[in-house]
């Protein structure tokens, strides 16, 4: 591990600028690709979106999951979901899709539930959501990441110049729709929660792409007769070993709490995991490499002939 580190610490001279061509076809297809399975897939919707009911219940003894599964399996109601919460086994959570059921017929299922699993338990926590708050929610969560990119791209163009702000924006919006074909993929729970996770994966990203083009616009004011393309590559280089070394300290904390967060937290867990990998690619790969189609040097009142030029 220690020579791991030692080698991220020395200074680098990869050419990233070399392998473009070819991440543009990867991110291009990455992206196509995720738009085609949210279009033929769609999501996991979680109870927050879809409407359902959850109840977070605990019990003297540790509780026998499968018993508990075998007695609501009677209950009339969809998807009903059983998880254990924390290490001793005498709690849980139950998560239930209530599709079409109003609030009155839903307190009648969670009356139903008690019935059907006694007085043993102790109740610690209710939570109904009608399918109309769900629309809501569904429809603030977009939005809300939205505005989120938008803000980005705006802080971007007033710290930088509007090139660098197209190349952020592009960066969080590939970095997002991959995300969320992903978990559209693997058919992983959408919720508020992923939601916030797919918020933090954007500020992470555009936090590496940030100090990246810190030094891009460094190293312009530094080395003023350097190509283009060898001072986008050399201020990649420049900051290669922050990048790694944050991104690794980073993952490590995701992986953690993938690996040992339960399954409440998988689907927010796996988006940080995730969102680390893609969003230190992008910062490299579409935020920094995609200004090599513009000339940086040019002033803001020139005209710009050719900005493909340099594909």
């Amino acid at each position: 591990m220690m020579k791991i580190f030692s080698w991220v610490t020395k200074d680098t001279s990869i050419n990233f600028m070399g392998v473009r061509k070819l991440t543009y076809v990867l991110s291009i297809g990455l992206f196509l690709l995720s738009i085609g399975c949210i279009a033929i897939k769609g999501f996991n919707y979680g109870i927050d979106f879809s409407g359902g009911i959850l109840i977070e219940l605990k019990a003297d003894e540790k509780i026998n999951i499968e018993a508990m599964r075998e007695q609501l399996s009677h209950v009339d109601l969809d998807d009903v979901n059983i998880q254990t919460i924390g290490e001793i086994g005498d709690e849980v959570m139950i998560r239930a899709q209530a599709k079409g059921l109003d609030e009155k017929e839903q307190m009648a299922a969670v009356n139903e539930i008690k019935s059907t699993l006694g007085s043993a338990y102790e109740y610690r926590r209710v939570e109904l959501v009608g399918p109309q708050v769900g629309d809501e929610l569904k429809k603030d969560g977009i939005i809300a990441s939205i505005i989120a990119i938008l803000a980005i791209t705006a802080y971007i163009w007033v710290r930088f110049e509007w090139q660098f702000a197209l190349g952020a924006c592009l960066g969080l919006v590939h970095d997002v729709v991959i995300t969320v074909g992903l978990l559209s993929l693997f058919d992983m729970d959408f919720s508020l929660t992923t939601v916030a996770a797919i918020l933090t994966l954007a500020g992470y990203s555009v936090n590496d792409t940030v100090v990246t083009y810190d030094r891009i616009r460094e190293n312009l004011r530094k080395y003023k007769k350097m190509p283009q393309y060898d001072l986008l590559n050399k201020s990649i280089n420049d900051i290669f070993s922050r990048t790694i070394l944050t991104g690794l300290t980073t993952l490590l904390a995701s992986i953690s709490l993938l690996i040992w967060g339960g399954d409440v937290l998988r689907s927010f867990s796996f988006t940080l995991v995730w969102g680390i990998l893609i969003g230190t690619y992008s910062s490299i790969y579409v935020s920094a490499v995609i200004l090599n189609f513009f000339d940086l040097r040019k002033q803001p009142d020139e005209k710009v002939i050719n900005p493909f030029g340099n594909i």
